[in-house]
C-alpha cells in the first residue's frame, strides 16, 4: 500500500514543514525585512487563513476531471507561494506569499488525503489517510529543526528554499505517478457547504477545531511549561519527545483504525489527551513530562485520520469536502489555541497553569467525538480501484 501512496506523503512532508518553521526563524525574518516581529507572525495567520479558505471552497472544483492535475496544479501554487517568499524584499510581498502558499497547501492536503483514501480498498483506507498525516507530523517534526539550523548557519531564506526543494521533488514524484492516481468520485455539483448539513459532519468539523486548539495551540507554549516547572533543560527533549509521539502515533494508528474502526478510538483518544494534559499540569518529575509529551503528541495527530475515517467512510463521494473543512478547522483552532494561550499570559496567568485550560477544549471535543463514535458504522470493506477507474498516462 505505501507504494501507491508515497509520492502523497512526501507533498504532505513539505506542507508540515511549512506550517510552523516559520516560528523558529521570525526574528531573522524581521532583521532581514526590516519590521517588526509582530507583522512577520502575521505571515503565520495569513498562510492559516488562506489554507482554511481555500482548501473547503477550491478543492473539489479543482478536482473535477483530474486528480493528477488537480495535485500539480495545489502543488504548483504552494511551491510559487515559498518561492516568492525566499525571494521577498519587504513584508508586504512576504504577506502576500504566505497567502499563495497556504491557498495551495489547503487544496493540497484535502486531494491529497482523498486521493489516498480513493486508492485502495476500504479495509486499507483507514492507513492510506494515515499515512498523508504521518507526512504532515513528520514534515513538523524533523523539518522545523532542520530548518531552525539552516537558517542559524545560512539565513532564513535557505530555510524557506528547503520547503521548495521538498516540494519540487514531490511534484516531480506525482507527475511521473499521474497515471496511476484514481478519479474522485463525482459529487454531482452539490454545493460545498452541503457537507455541513449533516449533524455527525459538522460536529466532527467542531471536534477538529477543539483538537487543534488544545492539542497544537498548547504546544506553542510547551517551553514555556516546562521553564514554569523548572524543567528548562529539558525543553529540547519535550520538543522532540513531542514529535517522535507524534509521527509515532500517526504511523502506528491506520492498523487498528481499519481493523476495529474509529468508534472507541474516538474516545480514547481525546482522553488520552485529556490524562496528558492533566499530568503535566499536576506534575514536575522530567519522566512524566516526557511520558505525557509523548502521549500528546500521539494522541493528537492519530485523532486527525481518525476523525477523518469516521466522518467519511460511507460518504466517499463527499470525503474531499469534509476533509477540507476538517483540516482547515484544525489549523484555525491551533491558531485560536495559540492567541487564547497568549491572552491568558497577558493576563496574568501563569504558564505552567495553561495545560489546565487545554482540559476545557479537550473536554468539550471529547462529547463530540464520542457521540460520533457511537454512531460510527461497522467496518465494511471494497475492492481496490480497478485500473480502468484510474486516469490514464499523461
Amino acid at each position: 500500500m505505501i507504494r501507491k501512496v508515497w509520492p502523497l506523503v512526501a507533498a504532505a512532508v513539505a506542507l508540515g514543514i511549512d506550517a510552523y518553521v516559520l516560528a523558529g526563524v521570525l526574528p531573522s525574518i524581521a532583521d532581514s525585512l526590516v519590521t517588526t516581529v509582530a507583522v512577520v507572525g502575521l505571515g503565520v495567520t495569513a498562510f492559516t487563513a488562506a489554507y482554511a479558505v481555500a482548501g473547503p471552497l477550491l478543492s473539489g472544483r479543482l478536482a473535477r476531471g483530474s486528480t493528477a492535475r488537480a495535485l500539480l496544479i495545489a502543488l504548483g501554487v504552494f511551491n510559487l507561494g515559498n518561492l516568492i517568499t525566499v525571494v521577498a524584499p519587504g513584508a508586504g510581498l512576504f504577506l502576500a506569499s504566505r497567502v499563495v502558499a497556504g491557498a495551495g497547501a489547503g487544496i493540497l492536503t484535502a486531494v491529497a488525503t482523498a486521493t489516498a483514501a480513493a486508492m485502495v480498498a476500504d479495509r486499507e483506507r483507514g492507513r492510506a489517510m494515515a499515512m498523508v498525516t504521518f507526512g504532515l507530523s513528520t514534515g513538523t517534526v524533523a523539518g522545523v529543526p532542520v530548518g531552525m539550523l539552516i537558517g542559524e548557519n545560512l539565513g532564513w531564506r535557505w530555510t524557506m528554499a528547503l520547503v521548495v526543494a521538498v516540494g519540487v521533488l514531490s511534484m516531480i514524484a506525482l507527475a511521473a505517478r499521474a497515471h496511476t492516481l484514481p478519479a474522485l468520485p463525482a459529487t454531482g455539483g452539490a454545493p460545498v457547504f452541503g457537507v455541513l448539513r449533516s449533524g455527525r459532519t459538522a460536529a466532527g468539523i467542531v471536534a477538529a477545531f477543539l483538537l487543534g486548539m488544545a492539542s497544537l495551540g498548547l504546544y506553542t507554549y510547551l517551553l514555556p511549561m516546562a521553564d514554569a516547572r523548572g524543567l528548562r533543560d529539558w525543553g529540547f527533549a519535550l520538543v522532540w519527545a513531542w514529535g517522535i509521539g507524534g509521527v509515532t502515533g500517526a504511523a502506528l494508528i491506520g492498523k487498528p483504525l481499519d481493523r476495529y474502526g474509529p468508534g472507541a478510538l474516538l474516545l480514547i483518544l481525546p482522553a488520552t489527551l485529556a490524562v496528558s494534559f492533566g499530568a503535566v499540569r499536576i506534575f514536575s518529575a522530567p519522566a512524566v513530562w516526557l511520558i505525557a509529551a509523548a502521549l500528546w503528541g500521539a494522541a493528537g495527530w492519530a485523532s486527525v485520520p481518525t476523525l477523518q475515517q469516521a466522518l467519511t467512510r460511507d460518504r466517499p463521494d463527499r470525503a474531499m469536502a469534509v476533509i477540507a473543512f476538517q483540516m482547515a478547522a484544525m489549523y484555525l483552532g491551533s491558531a485560536a489555541g495559540a492567541a487564547v494561550g497568549s491572552g491568558l499570559l497577558a493576563g496574568g496567568a501563569d504558564s505552567g497553569g495553561l495545560a489546565g485550560w487545554a482540559l476545557l477544549p479537550t473536554g468539550l471535543a471529547m462529547v463530540l467525538t464520542g457521540w460520533i463514535g457511537a454512531r460510527a458504522l461497522p467496518v465494511r470493506t471494497r475492492e481496490p480501484v480497478p485500473a480502468q477507474a484510474c486516469e490514464p498516462a499523461g
